[in-house]
């Protein structure tokens, strides 16, 4: 079975890199039949927070992506701890005592040399007698695994294609911190093998990350998930852009986008696939294929994800909105206006016309005459507007816009809206007949 995964940490609320991330990885486990699974990688106590693992929730659900399971980091620290004993006693994490500033002084002097700024490995160099020195001086270590530099890490990637990576090209990576808290690399390699994870579907900045820990799943005796890293996001002016990364489901709710426009949007951002406005997500799984993935950064742009909302609106049936109508608005009320709506909020502008009060404009005298004309014809039916309108055709001689607008103006105070076919019926006989006696009296 296909399981996949969305690891965010609660330090922050999810952006808009971190929902296409999420949407993408449901994707691929829904087209195959599989589980899609959150995990919450809250090892770091100092900086994780719960009102941000609530948000992660509420947001997962307001888009649609409900997971098949949920795990937590926090709650696993005895199984690392295990994973990381066995590591040690093959000799794949050692010690090291370098501060941040001497790290970074190494790393300048190299590629003041025109060098790679891979760590030295001087950790393995110490003896036990230096390590016995450091803890006489209260000098706890960090820990770094051992990369083979005889085993070279190739994987088929999904988007990237054949991958190759020399491992002594590599730094040894920090796996945990001098406190005894973990981080991302080892925990996340012991999460994917205990979770039963086949595919890790991210981001291409993780791709060198993937090198590393291909070797950690080794050292475990495991053997890696398929893996997969699409391009990044870039703003519409085609580069990376700060605004991205603040871009979050409380935005886009703020601004009254539907979850299934940016579901539509981000599907198929970075593929060869049209971006269009389906609201139908077995459509979106069905067509959902890694192969179609390009290299290319992805553009989003906040103009098209308006459109497409415009669109996604259009097409909305009553039972997904109508817990967000005002009081009265019933099925036949809601698909009366829902063409002339940008966002759904927009309904309770319309509704105002039809529970009033209506600012009526000026009629000129003529319109007046031809107002009272027509609240006489007026007669209610199952089509009034067409009954209506043919007999003053008749009767007046009116057509076209002299026939129609006079009525729109007197009935909704406008001179654009909904379909008069679908409206006047919304608006009822009593009602309107009041309107066009008061449009007539001027």
């Amino acid at each position: 079975m296909t399981v996949t995964r969305f690891a965010p940490s609660p330090t922050g609320n999810l952006h808009i890199g971190n929902i296409r991330t999420a949407l993408h990885n449901w994707m691929l486990a829904k087209k195959a039949g599989g589980r899609f699974l959150l995990r919450i990688d809250d090892t770091d106590a100092a900086r994780s927070r719960e009102e941000y693992v609530t948000g992660i929730r509420a947001d997962l659900t307001w888009l649609g992506l409900e997971p098949d399971g949920e795990e937590r980091q926090s709650a696993r620290l005895a199984i690392y701890q295990d994973a990381f004993e066995r590591l040690r006693a093959a000799g794949r994490v050692y010690r090291c005592y370098e501060s941040a500033q001497e790290l970074d002084l190494k790393r300048k002097v190299l590629l003041g040399r025109g060098l790679p700024p891979i760590y030295d490995r001087a950790g393995l160099a110490l003896s036990e007698a230096q390590h016995a020195q450091f803890a006489a001086a209260g000098v706890a270590p960090h820990w770094r695994f051992k990369l083979d530099h005889a085993e070279p890490i190739e994987w088929a990637d999904g988007v990237r294609g054949a991958q190759h990576f020399e491992p002594s090209q590599l730094s040894d990576p920090v796996v945990r911190r001098a406190d005894g808290s973990w981080l991302y690399m080892l925990p996340s390699v012991i999460d994917d093998i205990e979770m039963g994870v086949t595919d890790v579907l991210r981001g291409e900045d993780h791709v060198s990350n993937t090198a590393s820990q291909i070797q950690m799943f080794t050292a475990l005796e495991c053997a890696p998930p398929r893996f997969a890293h699409e391009a990044l996001l870039v703003g519409s002016e085609g580069k990376l852009s700060k605004r991205l990364g603040s871009l979050g489901c409380d935005a886009f709710r703020e601004r009254g986008i539907e979850p299934q426009a940016l579901v539509a949007l981000l599907s198929r951002l970075g593929t060869s696939q049209p971006i269009e406005p389906i609201a139908d997500r077995g459509a979106l799984i069905a067509g959902f294929d890694l192969a179609t993935f390009g290299r290319a950064p992805a553009r989003f742009d906040e103009l098209e994800l308006e459109r497409l909302n415009h669109a996604i609106v259009h097409q909305l049936p009553f039972a997904e909105v109508a817990d967000r109508m005002p009081e009265g608005i019933d099925e036949a009320a809601w698909l009366a206006v829902r063409p002339n709506l940008e966002k759904v909020a927009d309904a309770a502008d319309w509704w105002r016309i039809v529970t009033g009060p209506v600012h009526l404009p000026a009629f000129s005298d003529d319109d007046r005459a031809y107002l009272a004309e027509a609240g006489r014809l007026l007669a209610w039916g199952d089509d009034p507007w067409r009954g209506w309108t043919a007999a003053l055709k008749d009767a007046t001689g009116r057509k076209g816009k002299p026939l129609f607008l006079p009525l729109r103006l007197a009935l909704t105070g406008m001179d654009h809206g909904p379909e008069m076919a679908a409206l006047l019926p919304i608006i009822g006989e009593r009602t309107a007949r009041e309107r066009l006696e008061r449009a007539a009296a001027g």
